[in-house]
């Protein structure tokens, strides 16, 4: 299949790719994308992201995650151009050729997926990240609670296995919401993830361990973040309520919760 932006989108990026013969789906998809390619071309082929270039948290994730490329090329596909005017902002990214992770109990990603996250954490906090605080969870936490999702560790924050990926190498992506927040929240992520996924949330919680992340944190903490979380999800569940896998991930949050013996 052939995407076919509008005329102006292969103008406008006509500088970077010379000569554009084909604009195609990649293998893998995106959930609040307007956007993603891989453009075979001249100078390429690139994998391609873009959003409608409008005011918002959309524009922002996309300023970010060009902010941030730099500082997480260890695990990261490297961002080799950008562009944008009034309609869209573009990114171009190098193409890797990779799967996305397996979740479920026998999955024998899970290791990797471990190692990805344990990297993440190891990683130095970059300067550009200092001002941006988690605060996704506040509105649905306990009075007090927010202050335990602070820190100084750089959160991918959107864990999940269209994100974490595999191929000769492991690599994370899709880094549009990048904070600085409790080390924790990352592999409690993916706990919610593997619940999803069919784990019992002892054997979430089991590969959670394997974290140093998880291992250092404050059990008060990791119990509050249930909490915000499972209100989060059970929040967007009954605003879409017909998107199954928000009502999946509320389910999978709530059943965690209860597992750690907490009221929401």
């Amino acid at each position: 299949m052939t995407l076919d932006p509008d005329p102006g989108f292969r103008a406008l990026i006509r500088p970077h790719t010379g000569q554009v013969t084909c604009i195609g789906p990649p293998d893998g998809h995106g959930f609040s994308t307007d956007l993603l390619a891989v453009v075979e071309c001249e100078n390429g082929p690139f994998f391609v992201k873009a959003m409608k270039n409008r005011p918002g948290g959309r524009r922002d994730q996309m300023v970010r995650e060009k902010v941030i490329n730099p500082f997480v090329r260890s695990v990261a596909p490297a961002l080799l151009w950008s562009v944008e005017d009034e309609e869209w902002i573009v990114l171009g990214f190098e193409v890797v050729k990779a799967r996305e992770t397996d979740f479920t109990p026998a999955s024998a990603d899970l290791p990797v997926v471990v190692d990805l996250l344990n990297r993440i954490h190891d990683m130095e906090l970059p300067g550009v990240v200092r001002d941006w605080t988690e605060t996704r969870w506040d509105w649905f936490a306990d009075r007090g609670a927010p202050a335990l999702f602070r820190g100084d560790t750089l959160l991918h924050a959107d864990i999940n296995p269209s994100n974490l990926l595999i191929g000769q190498r492991s690599w994370v992506v899709d880094w549009s919401w990048p904070t600085r927040g409790a080390a924790f929240i990352d592999p409690a992520m993916l706990v919610v993830q593997l619940i999803a996924a069919d784990h019992t949330p002892e054997s979430a919680e089991s590969w959670a361990s394997t974290c140093a992340a998880w291992v250092n944190a404050d059990p008060k903490a990791i119990d509050a973040f249930a909490v915000a979380y499972a209100r989060m999800n059970r929040h967007r569940a009954l605003r879409r309520p017909g998107e199954r896998w928000l009502a999946a991930m509320a389910e999978a949050t709530e059943a965690w919760a209860t597992h750690r013996g907490v009221h929401l």
